[in-house]
């Protein structure tokens, strides 16, 4: 954050490179005179955008803390609604793919929507325009505070080193 004072740290996140579990984000930390502000949402979209360019989809580490899960489930509850509206088509393995979230993540996010229903024993999808205006409209997907812009970021994932 920058005001008349300078520029302040106001939060970090670790990774772990190349874990074995997919994890795109280990620990996240904002700082408490700028907890609230957007900053984790932030830096949870930070995490995805450096998956995405590293070809990679990605899941925080687990277990999530109680306010780490609620963090979570609205960003990717936002992100999804936010691709299901710009006519991705409509599948787990599609929309894991257009956001870098993985497919465990994006389930859990369309089950918090209500977009999911059982048909015949097997779970279904259940999106028309109505329904993502409806779940827009009851607040359960905030729109980040803060945005990440993509085309802004200057980092390259860099490439994979070769074992002698």
């Amino acid at each position: 954050q920058v005001d008349d004072d300078g520029a302040h740290v106001v939060g970090f996140f670790s990774k772990e490179r190349g874990s074995p579990d997919g994890n795109n984000l280990a620990c996240i930390c904002i700082l408490p005179p700028f907890q609230r502000l957007g900053y984790g949402k932030f830096l949870i979209q930070l995490s995805y955008e450096l998956s995405k360019r590293e070809g990679l989809i990605g899941s925080p580490e687990k277990p999530l803390s109680d306010l780490g899960r609620l963090g979570y489930r609205s960003y990717w509850s936002w992100i999804v609604l936010e691709a299901l509206e710009r006519g991705t088509k409509v599948g787990i393995a599609e929309l894991s793919r257009e956001t870098g979230i993985h497919s465990d993540d994006i389930i859990e996010a369309l089950d918090s929507l209500r977009l999911t229903r059982y048909w015949r024993g097997k779970q279904t999808l259940q999106v028309t325009r109505k329904l993502i205006e409806d779940c827009k409209r009851s607040g359960v997907a905030k729109k980040p505070r803060l945005l990440l812009k993509p085309r802004l970021l200057r980092w390259h994932p860099r490439p994979p080193s070769v074992a002698a």
